[in-house]
């Protein structure tokens, strides 16, 4: 399968539809087309509105038993097929296939199971008014239709986590992945028609941003938006849908800062701070990519960190030693590159990577998006490699003196996703960590997840949460019914 080169089809009202014209999908690590992905448009968006707007009475009076069996079977039919879906999501974008298999495909399969059970053990509030002898209890409703947008860096992964709640809640869904990795979609696609999921309940429509995209934001009968993406994107559908009164959740970009104190035992914090920095090639919204060293520990901190970055290999996705494997397109890789040269004008040290060691691949990956782990030093925090989402495996690592200045140049960035704080002192770690203008701190740690605390971004970062209670709430309305009984 690898070689073939697949045409993808759109999922409308549980069929599987083709398209005039078709969009070429590369797989990073050869440079080669392997897909053919539809190149579709408003009028792809309208049918599958349809289908979903025609579906979504029925499905939404099911009993959210009956809704949460469909989503546990969704999720043992993907689990079914894990090593498929892996070595695809691997294919599609890039990353190692140990990393898609551990990762990224089973959080898929419990996005699934994890909002199956939310949705039937959620709760809602009740009240007493005891001098008027009445009670009020709330409910909730779906909204309809659930417009789905997800990005490229953890294709399956984050296209269930909005999914799986909005289905569990009783929307109906029109979904767009990304024309870059959309071959994943497919497969649940597919999964979907083995488990009889209802016609229309679940609809997706590949294709560009400007064209799917933007009709599915712009379409009157789809009254709420959950978008994880570029920051620029979002503010352009923040402006579209405004004027329709859409609900909203945006996740967004980040530059996440991570605070290194001196209290640390090097040894033990390195690695972990490596794997923040160059996890998935550095291709996470939540990956620290400018880190603050108090300067007592910086040097130290530099040699260990470049040392432990450099042995990271860079390889084919299919070798389970790859530690990296390549970056989503060459375009993307132009833009992380081009980040690096900026540096270097800037006046800073390349340490490792990117210009300054060699890369050895295999030649049937020799056109592939490949980029080493690139450790860079020397620039101030106006640099826009410290400022701008670089979004690759660059980290730029800079000195601080005390912990206030450590604060406030970590909060001053337009972003404010998540951060970390390396630090013994309880006391000092969980004062740093709330004042951190961040929707996500961790304190000596990083991607700990539990899915049901609050998810999302300050600032530029978006707008919204996501969790189990979130998300119930952002898909549904809620309603409150007061009842006199005496």
């Amino acid at each position: 399968m690898a070689d073939e080169v697949l045409v993808l089809k759109n999922y409308i009202d549980g069929q599987f539809v083709g398209v005039p014209s078709y969009i070429d999908s590369f797989n990073p690590s050869t440079g080669k087309v392997h897909l053919k992905v539809p190149d579709s448009q408003a009028e792809d968006v309208d049918r599958a509105v349809a289908a979903a707007s025609a579906a979504f009475p029925k499905w939404s009076r099911l009993t959210k038993q009956q809704r949460a069996d469909y989503l546990y079977a969704i999720a043992a039919g993907i689990e079914k097929r894990l090593d498929e879906f892996a070595e695809a999501e691997s294919r599609d974008q890039g990353k190692p296939v140990w990393l898609a298999r551990s990762v990224d495909i089973p959080r898929a399969i419990y996005n699934f199971r994890f909002f199956a059970g939310a949705i039937l053990y959620h709760t809602e509030k009740s009240s007493f008014l005891e001098a008027a002898q009445a009670v009020n209890y709330t409910t909730r409703t779906p909204l309809g239709v659930a417009g789905l947008i997800t990005p490229w860096n953890l294709p399956l992964y984050l296209l269930t986590w909005k999914v799986a709640p909005a289905l569990a809640t009783g929307n109906t869904v029109v979904a767009k992945p990304s024309e870059m990795t959309s071959l994943t979609a497919y497969l649940m696609c597919q999964v979907f028609e083995e488990v009889k999921l209802p016609a229309g309940v679940c609809n997706i429509v590949f294709g560009l941003g400007p064209s799917v995209g933007s009709a599915i934001v712009a379409h009157p009968r789809v009254p709420l938006i959950s978008f994880t993406g570029g920051t620029v994107t979002g503010r352009r559908i923040s402006e579209a849908s405004a004027p329709l009164q859409k609900r909203l959740s945006l996740e967004l970009g980040g530059k996440n800062p991570c605070l290194i104190f001196d209290d640390v035992d090097l040894a033990k914090v390195v690695p972990e701070i490596v794997r923040a920095s160059f996890t998935n090639q550095g291709e996470i919204c939540l990956c620290s990519s400018r880190i603050y060293v108090q300067r007592g520990v910086f040097e130290a901190f530099v040699d260990q960190f470049v040392a432990q970055a450099r042995q990271l290999k860079v390889g084919p996705p299919s070798q389970s030693d790859s530690k990296l494997g390549a970056l989503v397109s060459r375009e993307h890789l132009a833009k992380v590159q081009s980040y690096v040269d900026v540096a270097i004008a800037e006046g800073g040290t390349v340490r490792c990577g990117y210009t300054v060691d060699p890369l050895v691949l295999p030649a049937e990956h020799a056109e592939g998006y490949f980029m080493a782990p690139t450790v860079i030093t020397g620039l101030g925090d106006a640099s826009r490699c410290v400022r701008e989402e670089i979004f690759g495996p660059v980290v730029v690592v800079l000195p601080f003196d005390t912990e206030d200045e450590a604060v406030a140049r970590a909060n001053d960035n337009e972003y404010g996703l998540s951060a970390c704080v390396w630090c013994t002192d309880g006391s000092r770690a969980q004062r740093v960590a709330n004042q951190l203008l961040v929707g996500t701190v961790w304190v000596n740690c990083w991607m700990l997840r539990d899915l049901n605390m609050p998810f999302g971004g300050m600032k530029a970062s978006g707008t919204g949460r996501e969790s189990a209670t979130d998300s119930i709430e952002f898909y549904t309305e809620a309603r409150t019914i007061c009842t006199k009984i005496a």
